[in-house]
């Protein structure tokens, strides 16, 4: 896959990411050795190779799923400029 500059501007307004003029090349030259790569890596036969979770040969521990809230309100709440008995105070919004 090639990537050229209209590519590039395309994608940087897509993502709402201002990119300077002068990095176009750059990145032009960078993304297109980048899906060089992929495509290299596509090309690997990997019929026989079983995907890791890690790289341990042992199963991932499980733990509870327990809810807590960290028993850290007070510190929290110290950092906010208004605050009511347990809660954040923020300014009304209406759209």
């Amino acid at each position: 896959m090639s990537i050229d500059k209209d590519k590039i501007k395309h994608i940087s307004k897509l993502a709402r990411i201002l990119v300077d003029e002068k990095k176009i090349n750059g990145l032009t030259k960078d993304l297109s050795s980048i899906f060089k790569f992929i495509e290299q890596l596509n090309e690997l036969n990997t019929d026989k190779v079983e995907p890791l979770s890690s790289i341990l040969n042992k199963p991932l521990r499980s733990r509870k799923d327990e809810i807590n809230d960290g028993k850290i309100r007070d510190q929290i709440l110290k950092n906010s400029p208004q605050k009511n008995d347990k809660f954040f105070v923020v300014p009304k919004v209406i759209e």
